[in-house]
């Protein structure tokens, strides 16, 4: 969003084209990564290790002027042993921003403000809090936008629109529309690029739409991830039944750390399918996710679950069951042995 923004502004003031390094492909751009000569370089913050000889997180490499931060929780389970390593990661992270530097961050997480208040730079927070330095108000999706209003300095600063549904989405939204009007983008092209931001690949991206039935394909590798994705389908599909599809594929939902907020997160959905882990012998028995306690847990506070065992039993299970108006969501943040071609082609079929 930050990255098109300031493309969007660079049409008039063509000294604020960016660099930029991001961790999807921004269909806006069609890549990853674009090298330019002016002096704005926008990268995304990676708190997972360097390499394998560095295990220390890539963003302390950076030295960064501005910083946007959204949210701070445990994940990469595989390199972190706690919360609390995680939020010392990100400490200094924080403490890399030099004094003339502005970070924005969320005002709706205690592990947020825990990581900011010893910053040695200006903080401004964003969120619907009334003491948020950038509140959003009257948030709604309607006519296939997401609207909603950016109260800043005691008054209406905009009213702000885009296609991407979801309450994180307009929170990120805000938080870099914060960042670049501290910068001295426009107003304007603001509101204009975030009104023709198209999203990032594998982002409730929509793969197909087949006799009513819609699939989606998101990447969702950890429970909020997950949480947030749901409820995003569910302000744009009121009335459908949300089918949650999940591969524990990432280092973190194949152990069982997290299992109790993954249940939860997944309760959001009417129907939830799950495959088996990935890679799961790779996993100590111990420490590895049992998606069968998942399952039950589920099925026991009257969210209908099961558990197939690869991607054609899933296929061949829940494609008899579809109908129109159903929304199926495919989780994963890998391959997912394909399953995004073969359950549209299996639909197109029947």
């Amino acid at each position: 969003m930050l990255a098109w923004i300031y493309q969007f502004a660079s049409a008039e003031k063509p000294e604020l084209e960016p660099s930029f390094l991001i961790g999807g492909v921004a269909e806006n751009f069609g890549t990853s990564f674009q090298l330019r000569p002016t002096r704005t370089f926008i990268v995304e913050g990676d708190e997972y290790d360097t390499a394998f000889f560095d295990k220390g997180p890539k963003f302390l490499h950076y030295f960064p002027d501005a910083l946007i931060l959204t949210h701070v929780e445990f994940d990469h389970a595989d390199i972190y042993l706690d919360l609390t390593a995680v939020k010392t990661a990100f400490k200094r992270l924080v403490n890399l921003v030099p004094r003339r530097g502005v970070i924005v961050a969320y005002d709706g997480c205690a592990n947020v403000t825990e990581c900011v208040e010893k910053a040695f730079c200006r903080v401004e927070r964003y969120g619907f809090s009334a003491e948020a330095d950038w509140q959003l108000r009257n948030l709604r999706h309607e006519d296939g936008l997401t609207r909603w209003e950016v109260w800043h300095g005691g008054g209406l600063w905009s009213e702000l629109e885009m296609r991407l549904a979801g309450e994180h989405n307009a929170l990120n939204a805000t938080a870099a529309a914060a960042l670049a009007f501290g910068q001295g983008v426009d107003k304007k092209a603001i509101q204009g690029a975030l009104a023709s931001f198209k999203s990032v690949k594998r982002r409730l991206e929509v793969r197909a739409e087949i006799g009513g039935i819609t699939v989606i394909e998101d990447f969702a590798h950890h429970p909020t991830a997950i949480r947030e994705t749901l409820r995003a389908l569910r302000s744009v599909y009121p009335q459908s039944r949300i089918w949650a599809v999940l591969e524990p594929r990432s280092n973190t939902l194949r152990r069982k750390v997290l299992e109790p907020e993954l249940i939860q997160s997944l309760r959001l959905a009417d129907r939830v399918i799950l495959a088996g882990v990935y890679q799961q012998q790779r996993i100590p028995e111990d420490e590895r996710l049992h998606t069968e306690d998942v399952v039950k847990a589920l099925n026991e506070e009257g969210t209908p679950a099961e558990l197939c065992p690869d991607v054609e039993a899933i296929v061949n299970r829940i494609a008899p069951q579809l109908k129109p108006g159903d929304v199926v969501a495919l989780l994963s943040n890998g391959g997912f042995d394909g399953i995004y071609e073969k359950l549209p082609a299996c639909l197109r079929e029947r």
